[in-house]
């Protein structure tokens, strides 16, 4: 109101200054009559002024008597009659001529209007015979473009800016300033001097509401463009600001319902009197209250519009926020249902489609009945919560009800939404219910890996897998194994979340040949087992398994009483123990924490005689970044077999190292002793060691790395004689994990043992 009052002042002072210059300078464009002729001198000639006192001029008096007297004016006028309707007469000819009769009915009217038409304008041209002739066919129309005329463009002239910014370093915007600026996106460059001042005027903007956002409601900017004379061609755009008095908070009022505990809201808010009026904070604090919330009993909670009103003179601002509440609440029952664009409404709209007959359409109607059903009953759903019903409603167990299913890739949507009931809990709260809306997803995959690695060959598995053939999440899995030193089929029968949330019960069958240079074996293996195991959507902390394995294997290996290489069938009991715990960020491609995994496997052997035994194993990985693109990872494992003695032990059950997930440098199970024909013959203990440094940039990586370890026959990892192995490694990083390949040699290698490893697989080394 101050500006606009000032302004209004400094307008009504220049409008005089106006008048004044139009009256004393009668000149011609100045606000004067143009000047034209004289007029003629009338038949009473005006008195001429005469002078009178003090230089004052003293004009005479004008005749005011009128031009023509009323008398004569009104005898001029034609009379006018009493009646209204008749016909007006004739206008005298503007000739001198007689007039003409003045028509008396429309018809006349519209016939005398329509000869004064034709009387008045001329006739028509002959028409064009050109008009006449037909048109030619379309085909002998040229459609071919008019060639253009080739001149050479002119380079365009381009203008360089420099741009400055002053005012905004004092508040610490200039940073964020620069980042959204359209004279810096602009590159320094421009057409012309008008795209720079567009440029600037937009910054102009774009600081006042960086500013605003900051608490400095009163700022202003002011843009200008300079010619730089020692450049020309070059301008500088200056953008300067003054950001004027910091607003602050008055009072601080929330509008709503009382909470349990009293306060909740403002002290979830967390905006006091005296805090800057920044956006940002205000906007962080209003949704910290929609989230804290609904995780303390609240989950209808809807935050309003804010009121912020400001005061020029103290710059202070009253801070109003009205907050809809709903019902304080506790946790109730579940209900479930299909939700919306599910295959079913896929499978109708092909049905209305006619694509619905035959033996195609058959099938298509069984899928539209499966589509039709829930993939998860209630009763299950309740295995997978980590609640009870009665306790207070807190959203971060919705969220990780929903994310719990959605774990088990059975869905292609899934909602989980709080339901009111109406029905009274305890502690004047309302018992929610939560509605579960699922949409069912393909429940079949198709999975193949390809590696190659130094000593096992080429190598692809593939699996087939039905995760939901059993209800609920009763899966079987077809597994294959073909490569150049190993064959194998698995089938696995698996129930996920197994009568509680994340246990596992599985049942698998295998049979497998392998032919290594340490030793060839045809194998069956009948198991079960029950486990806690992370996956990339779900990764776990503390994971386990324990169960049972009846194995029946027959190998060849190097006899030392016969000093010769013979066969021999094994049958072997074991209960193998894991436990692992995991505190790296991602499962494939860890890039901070450390992971540590112990197993213990108590067994027994028989061949002729039963020989009990157990075998362990601890390792212990550590990854580290030491820059933005850089993670430094570790390892170190350590194995021991006690309890029988080498010789006695099955050659697939001893200890080997060397190869892509152990020494690399080394071929598969390459180190360690050998037989007298040469081939390793494994041990009862080992130990490995790995350092390797992971380099990013972009979806690409370079991993140079060292490794080493050895086996040993005794039942101690004496760390004598151990092998080092050197390389480095390239990797594609993509959305399922990275893609390695690395190639390394070993150092002080010794004859038969490789000069080059080659290691092909997904995933890191560990």
């Amino acid at each position: 109101m101050k500006r606009i009052w000032l302004a209004a002042l400094a307008g009504t002072a220049f409008v005089p200054g106006l008048a004044h210059a139009q009256i004393s300078d009668p000149k011609p464009g100045q606000g004067a009559p143009p000047s034209g002729p004289a007029p003629a001198p009338s038949a009473s000639p005006t008195p001429a002024p005469t002078p009178g006192q003090s230089g004052t001029v003293v004009v005479a008096p004008v005749d005011e008597s009128p031009i023509v007297p009323d008398a004569d004016f009104e005898a001029a006028m034609p009379k006018i009659g009493g009646d209204i309707n008749a016909p007006l007469e004739a206008m005298p000819s503007p000739t001198g001529g007689e007039a003409k009769p003045v028509p008396t009915t429309q018809g006349q009217a519209t016939q005398q209007i329509q000869q004064q038409a034709e009387e008045t304008f001329a006739a028509a041209p002959a028409e064009d015979p050109e008009f006449a002739k037909p048109l030619p066919p379309l085909a002998e129309f040229k459609v071919e473009p008019a060639p253009e005329d080739k001149v050479a463009d002119k380079k365009s002239v381009t203008i360089r800016y420099v741009t400055r910014e002053e005012g905004l370093s004092a508040v610490g915007l200039e940073g964020l300033f620069e980042d959204l600026s359209a004279l810096e996106n602009g590159g320094g460059k421009a057409a012309n001097t008008a795209m720079v001042a567009a440029r600037a005027r937009e910054d102009e903007r774009l600081a006042i509401r960086l500013l605003n956002s900051r608490g400095y409601y009163d700022a202003t900017a002011l843009s200008t463009i300079d010619q730089n004379p020692k450049t020309p061609g070059t301008v500088t755009a200056t953008i300067s600001v003054t950001p004027g008095p910091l607003y602050r908070l008055g009072d601080v009022k929330v509008q709503s319902d009382p909470t349990i505990p009293p306060g909740l809201l403002l002290r979830e808010l967390n905006l006091n009197p005296g805090d800057p009026i920044e956006a940002e904070r205000v906007q962080g604090a209003e949704a910290n209250v929609a989230l804290r919330l609904p995780q303390q009993g609240y989950p209808f909670v809807k935050v309003g519009q804010r009121d912020i009103l400001l005061d020029e003179e103290s710059h202070i601002g009253d801070y109003t926020l009205p907050v809809s509440l709903g019902p304080r609440a506790v946790f109730g029952d579940i209900r479930t249902e299909v939700g919306t664009g599910t295959l079913a409404e896929q499978a109708e709209r092909r049905a209305q489609r006619g694509e619905g007959s035959g033996a195609n359409g058959e099938r298509r109607q069984r899928r539209q009945r499966r589509a039709r059903k829930v993939v998860f009953d209630t009763k299950h759903i309740e295995v997978l919560r980590r609640y009870r019903p009665g306790d207070l409603y807190d959203v971060r167990a919705v969220d990780d009800l929903r994310e719990a299913m959605i774990a088990t890739s059975l869905f292609s949507t899934v909602s989980v939404e709080p339901v009111r009931t109406d029905k009274a809990g305890p502690d004047g709260t309302e018992v929610v219910d939560l509605l579960v809306r699922q949409n069912p997803g393909p429940a079949r995959t198709l999975a193949a890996e390809l590696g190659y690695s130094t000593g096992q060959g080429i190598r692809l598995t593939g699996s087939w897998t039905h995760r939901n053939l059993f209800p609920p999440e009763g899966a079987l899995i077809v597994a294959g194994v073909l490569g150049t030193q190993e064959q194998g089929l698995t089938t696995t029968f698996r129930r996920s979340n197994a009568g509680q949330r994340d246990r596992t019960f599985q049942i698998a069958a295998q049979l497998n040949h392998q032919d290594y240079d340490a030793y060839e074996s045809y194998t069956g293996t009948l198991s079960f087992r029950y486990s806690r195991d992370s996956t990339p959507i779900w990764q776990k902390r503390w994971t386990y398994y324990y169960g049972a394995e009846l194995v029946g294997s027959n190998e060849d290996r190097w006899n030392y009483n016969s000093n010769q290489r013979d066969r021999g069938t094994w049958l072997i009991a074991a209960a193998p123990l894991f436990l692992g715990y995991d505190s790296s960020d991602n499962l494939l491609n860890p890039t901070r924490g450390f992971r540590i995994k112990g197993n213990a496997s108590p067994e027994t052997s028989v061949r002729g005689a039963a020989r009990p035994y157990a075998r362990f194993m601890l390792e212990g990985t550590y990854y580290q970044p030491v820059s933005t693109n850089i993670v430094v990872a570790g390892r170190a494992r350590v194995g021991s077999i006690v309890g029988i003695a080498r010789d006695d032990l099955p050659p697939s059950r001893r200890y080997y190292a060397g190869g892509g997930g152990s020494v690399r440098g080394f071929g598969y199970q390459e180190l360690g002793p050998r037989s007298p024909d040469g081939k390793p013959v494994g041990g009862r203990s080992f130990n490995e060691f790995a350092i390797e440094a992971r380099y990013r940039f972009g979806n690409y990586g370079i991993v140079p790395f060292i490794d080493a370890g050895q086996v040993y026959e005794g039942i101690y990892p004496t760390g004598q004689n151990i092998r080092f192995g050197a390389g480095i490694g390239g990797r594609l990083y993509t959305n399922f994990g990275p893609i390695r390949v690395d190639v390394a040699t070993p150092i002080k290698r010794k004859p038969g043992e490789s000069k080059i490893s080659l290691y092909i697989s997904i995933g890191q080394a560990f």
